[in-house]
């Protein structure tokens, strides 16, 4: 319909659209949820990488441990732990 490219008259025309559809208060809003998405996945990042230590020099013949729970993210609720199948468990 429009071809491989954009005209500017096209997209000042969607743009348009978009504003009307929304309007400047909604956009503004879903901006600001994304900033504080990525905020959030930033400080995320950033206190995993602080709580994690440096690997042991020597591996131990012991089998590993079970992944630690995830941590919940700002906005969301804590989840309750899932107990592992019966029988998945490995005896030693």
């Amino acid at each position: 319909m429009f071809g491989a490219t954009w005209s500017l008259p096209q997209l000042l025309i969607v743009l348009l659209l978009v504003v009307l559809l929304f309007g400047r208060g909604k956009i503004s809003e879903l901006m600001g949820d994304v900033a504080k998405g990525i905020k959030s996945f930033k400080k995320g990042m950033s206190e995993e990488e602080e709580a994690t230590p440096p690997p042991a020099a020597t591996q131990s013949t012991a089998a590993p441990a079970a992944p630690a729970a995830p941590k919940p993210i700002e906005h969301e609720a804590p989840r309750a732990e899932v107990k592992s199948p019966v029988g998945s468990e490995t005896k030693a």
